[in-house]
């Protein structure tokens, strides 16, 4: 496995808890009945998991280790829902029998394992006949920003130099429809959707939260251990996210690849 870049500090599940089935897996709710099975793969805080609970029968919640599931855990049992189950494990070797669900969904997921392709394969594997796999990923490449900021210019070949350093693949978006193709299936509708940050409230929320993310997670953790970045550096890049997000004009768009896979 690659090591997760972001980890689970508060700012990074701040960014994760405003993920919804809606502003993040519209692709596959098309797709969903009520009387389906669904595998959710590193379903995180479970906030996208949840929303999905609602639309189909039952819900498998995966998770790489315990600490990360009781964050799902604890956002299931908030919502009171009854029809989640919980799983460890890694997605390149799956503890379920061939066939076991109608859905095999992974959102920001393939952009942080160390073999992609593997993945997929393991996710068809598990996903019946006439089933759907489902994955969506950012491409960090195709990251616009405005107005320019040199800092966050710095904030992005960081990331790109950490997240490849761990062993993982930044611009996943694009990477998809290759990735599907590779791993076997035939049938693959490959689309792409955005989040735009542009009014003054996301504008905040993005740029604050990235502030601190670049000073307190995993992904400053792992820049200062390796050399990728002085301290002096992380706090410039904090301070030119929190200029971006007091900017009337700021504007920030982030492009995802998605795959809706028949199997």
């Amino acid at each position: 496995m690659a090591t997760y870049t972001h980890g689970h500090h508060e700012s990074v599940l701040r960014s994760h808890r405003w993920r919804t089935a809606e502003n993040s897996a519209a692709y596959l709710l098309p797709h969903l009945s009520s009387g389906f099975t669904l595998l959710d793969v590193g379903c995180g805080p479970g906030t996208i998991t949840a929303d999905l609970a609602t639309q189909v029968t039952r819900v498998t919640a995966l998770e790489r280790t315990g600490d990360a599931l009781d964050l799902a855990r604890a956002e299931i049992s908030r919502r009171g829902l009854s029809n989640v189950d919980f799983a460890t494990g890694d997605v390149h070797a799956l503890d379920f029998p061939d066939d076991s669900f109608d859905v095999v969904h992974a959102h920001q997921v393939l952009q942080h394992v160390a073999d992609p392709v593997a993945a997929l394969r393991e996710m068809r594997r598990v996903t019946r006949p006439g089933g759907v796999v489902a994955a969506r990923d950012s491409d960090y490449a195709g990251f616009v920003w405005f107005p320019p900021a040199p800092e966050l210019d710095e904030w992005l070949a960081l990331y790109q130099k950490v997240a490849r350093g761990n062993g993982g693949e930044p611009d996943a978006g694009r990477r998809l429809l290759s990735w599907a193709r590779a791993a076997g299936f035939t049938d693959v509708t490959a689309t792409a959707s955005v989040w735009c940050f542009a009014d003054e409230a996301d504008r905040e929320w993005w740029g604050t939260m990235w502030a601190e993310r670049v000073l307190k997670s995993d992904l400053a953790a792992t820049a200062r251990s390796t050399g990728a970045a002085t301290e002096a550096g992380l706090e410039r890049i904090s301070a030119g996210w929190r200029r971006w997000s007091q900017s009337g004009d700021g504007w920030f768009t982030i492009p995802h690849g998605e795959i809706l896979c028949r199997v």
